[in-house]
């Protein structure tokens, strides 16, 4: 089988990769802010619960998380919800598994930057009469945006790297498509080449995060 007809097999696996990449963005972004708010909520119980299930996603595999996501409601009989998609029913469950568990460390990137960020701002949009919301959208999201640039760099990396354990529902991403040209046809080659595609696109991540650093330099705290 020549190189060509690999590269395209593995190419097409790859856009397995990027679509779950992408989707998890999508959710786990505006859902890590959010539950970075519930972690910071002056009322205790809230607080305490989503702080208990932010330690309970950090603290155990992503892997056994998709597992979970997708065989324990037929394990518990409340039937197959990932059936009513069909085929991509899978990539859906790997979804869902991906935005809660990355959803769950944004938010403590984003309450570390939210808490960074001195009071005395706070209280001077207060004195000038600001709301809350006026405070948070024009003096400190931008700020925090600035001071979580770098971590969210090194979170985004992990993520793309991370949408191979789709493989283990049988997802035809990169990894899967690579396997089955070593069992099938003995070839390990298109394993190992899977690395460039992952090295690219991590490069176009680093270029595009030192790109948004520069942007960001006039918010210097």
């Amino acid at each position: 089988m020549s190189a060509s007809v690999v590269f395209s097999k593995l190419f097409e696996g790859f856009g397995i990769n990027c679509t779950i990449f992408f989707v998890t963005l999508l959710g786990a972004l505006p859902l890590g802010l959010l539950v970075s708010f519930g972690s910071m909520s002056k009322f205790r119980p809230i607080r305490y619960f989503i702080n208990t299930v932010v330690w309970i996603i950090r603290g155990s595999p992503l892997m056994l998380q998709i597992i979970f996501i997708f065989y324990v409601p037929s394990l518990i009989h409340i039937g197959n919800p990932w059936a009513a998609f069909g085929t991509n029913g899978r990539i859906v469950a790997v979804c869902v598994a991906f935005i809660i568990n990355y959803a769950c460390y944004f938010s403590e990137i984003f309450r570390g930057g939210i808490q960074s960020i001195p009071k005395g701002q706070y209280e001077a949009g207060l004195v000038l009469g600001m709301t809350k919301s006026q405070i948070f959208f024009k003096i400190t999201l931008l700020q925090v945006i600035k001071r979580v640039i770098p971590p969210m760099g090194n979170e985004f990396m992990t993520l793309i790297k991370d949408t191979a354990l789709a493989n283990i529902l049988a997802t035809r991403e990169i990894i899967w498509v690579a396997k089955e040209f070593t069992s099938n046809r003995g070839l390990i080659w298109p394993l190992f080449s899977t690395a460039i595609f992952f090295l690219v696109f991590c490069g176009v991540l680093t270029l595009l995060f030192n790109w948004l650093e520069k942007k960001m330099d006039y918010f210097r705290t």
